[in-house]
C-alpha cells in the first residue's frame, strides 16, 4: 500500500491509517458531540467498545476497502447511536428497549434480597460502594440503585427528593416514590 519492502509498508501503513482513521473518529465526535463515547447506557458502552475495535482493524487492514469498510462501520454505528438517542428521548418504548430499568438494591440501610439476586450484585460490590461514598453508618444510607450502566449510586444523609428514584423499578412498592397515577389524579383535582 506505501511501500515496496514489506517492513516498510507496515511501518508506514500502521502510522498512516491509524492517523486517518484517528482523525475520522476526531470529526465524528465533534459533529455528533461527547454522547458517541458516553457512558450513559450499555448500548453507549458497546458502541464505544465496536469503535475502538474498527479503529484498531482500520489501523491493520492490509487493503484501502477493508479500510473504507472499517470507517464506514464506524459512521454506521455512530449514526445508528444518534437515531436511537433521538428515539429514546422521544418515544418510551424505544427506551424500554434499548436501555435497562435502574434497580432498587437497598432501602434505608437494608438490602432487598429480590433485587439482589435479579441482578447478581453482591453485597461485597454494595459495601465497597458504601464505603466510596463514605458512609460511616447504614442508617445514613437512604437507597442503593443500580443504574443503566452497571454503576451503583448510593443516596444517603437525613433525607432525599423521592423524585430521584422515579424510574427505579422496585422504588415504588417499597414506598419511596409517590404512584404516578395518585400524582396525575391529585393534579387534576
Amino acid at each position: 500500500m506505501f511501500a515496496q519492502s514489506p517492513i516498510l509498508d507496515a511501518v508506514l501503513g500502521g502510522i498512516f491509517l491509524a492517523a486517518i482513521g484517528l482523525c475520522v473518529v476526531i470529526f465524528l465526535v465533534r459533529v455528533i458531540g461527547l454522547r458517541s463515547f458516553s457512558k450513559m447506557t450499555a448500548f453507549d458502552f458497546v458502541i464505544t467498545l465496536a469503535t475502538g475495535s474498527l479503529l484498531a482493524s482500520a489501523a491493520t487492514t492490509s487493503s484501502w476497502p477493508a479500510f473504507l469498510k472499517a470507517l464506514v462501520a464506524i459512521a454506521a454505528l455512530m449514526a445508528i447511536q444518534v437515531a436511537l438517542a433521538f428515539g429514546r428521548r422521544n418515544s418510551r418504548m424505544v427506551t424500554s428497549v434499548v436501555d435497562n430499568e435502574p434497580l432498587l438494591l437497598m432501602r434505608d440501610g437494608v438490602f432487598i434480597d429480590a433485587a439482589m439476586a435479579t441482578s447478581r450484585v453482591s453485597p461485597g460490590d454494595v459495601y465497597a460502594k458504601l464505603r466510596g461514598a463514605n458512609i460511616q453508618a447504614m442508617d445514613e444510607v437512604r437507597a442503593v440503585v443500580l443504574e443503566t450502566t452497571g454503576d451503583i449510586s448510593v443516596l444517603h444523609g437525613e433525607s432525599f427528593a423521592p423524585e430521584l428514584l422515579r424510574h427505579v423499578r422496585g422504588a415504588e412498592a417499597a414506598g419511596m416514590v409517590p404512584d404516578d397515577s395518585a400524582r396525575s389524579a391529585s393534579r387534576k383535582a
